[in-house]
């Protein structure tokens, strides 16, 4: 249960600053999904969720 509470908080955190890591090339990886509902543009990260997730993990385990 805490692992969906830390992905979910990710999300929304990567969500947030997403226009900023834009330009680093989060946000636009495969598995990235972007779409248009109701003429709202709705960005969902997945890929990038995972290999952020997954740098973390490392860092951590590397501490």
């Amino acid at each position: 249960m805490r692992w969906i509470l830390a992905i979910f908080v990710l999300l929304v955190v990567l969500l947030t600053t997403l226009p900023t890591l834009s330009r680093f090339g989060i946000g636009r990886l495969p598995g990235d999904l972007s779409f248009t509902v109701f003429g709202r543009r709705v960005e969902l990260p997945f890929m990038s969720t995972i290999l952020l997730l997954a740098a973390i993990v490392l860092i951590g385990k590397l501490i």
